[in-house]
């Protein structure tokens, strides 16, 4: 069943935070994913979270999701993002 990486992102720095958005598209396509939102404008419906920026990645499943977060691929994309953005991250399954 698949799985999406759901992430909440603050951006500190724009210009080093850029050079994290260059790497992490390869990273997500070696480990199977996708992307489904890559920022874009938010609408709030209810409720107080006011996100800067959200990220949506789909994966074949959990397992996959996790790997890809583990990867040296995305370790590497990780470091250039330090310093640069806070982020709040969770991997969920999907519906079959």
């Amino acid at each position: 069943m698949p799985a999406y990486i759901i992430v909440e992102t603050d951006i500190h720095d724009p210009d080093q935070y850029e050079l994290y958005k260059q790497a992490s598209p390869a990273a997500v396509a070696a480990g199977g994913g996708r992307f489904i939102v890559r920022g874009g404008e938010l609408a709030v419906l209810e409720g107080d979270w006011q996100p800067e920026r959200l990220v949506l990645l789909e994966f074949p499943d959990l397992e996959a999701a996790k790997r890809f977060y583990e990867s040296p691929e995305y370790q590497q994309a990780k470091r250039l993002r330090e310093g640069a953005a806070g982020l709040n991250m969770v991997a969920v399954e999907g519906l079959a």
